[in-house]
């Protein structure tokens, strides 16, 4: 199936105590943490997109409860290595960015990620290498504190 022109980036979380704890994952290829990310496929939806990414990367099972944000960055065609599908006039994709609840799903690891943690917001935000990343970060916790999980 083809790549569709958009990214997409999830955050498992859970409820530690009165806090909110996120799950970071460092990439196999590069050693950056991040979110789960992935690429939308042909005729797929961003939260379809997210979804599935979610259960690839980490078996966290489908059924659990998904919060899209309002958080889209933009990331260059250039970074993604099947641009050259996309129409000549393509110059940026959005990632739209999602939260998920992790609270009853063991994370098991796929190839892409050689490592995992939990870390508070603040710990997060450092972590992370992209803006796009905090921004979401951000906005999921701020999203969680004041009126807990949503769909």
């Amino acid at each position: 199936m083809a790549r569709a022109p958009f990214q997409v980036l999830v955050f498992p979380y859970r409820r530690e105590g009165r806090l909110y704890e996120f799950a970071l994952f460092k990439r196999s290829d590069d050693g950056s943490w991040q979110g789960i990310a992935g690429g939308g496929e042909e005729h797929e939806s961003p939260r379809r997109a997210a979804i599935r990414e979610t259960v690839e990367e980490t078996g966290i099972r489908a059924s659990s409860a998904f919060m899209q944000l309002d958080t889209v960055s933009s990331i260059p065609v250039n970074c993604f290595k099947d641009h050259c599908l996309w129409a000549e006039k393509i110059y940026v994709i959005p990632e739209y960015c999602f939260g998920v609840d992790a609270d009853d799903n063991p994370i098991r690891l796929s190839k892409e990620h050689s490592e995992f943690g939990w870390f508070k917001i603040r710990e997060a935000m450092e972590k992370v290498k992209y803006e796009g990343n905090r921004t979401a970060l951000w906005e999921l916790n701020r999203r969680l504190e004041e009126s807990g999980p949503r769909d």
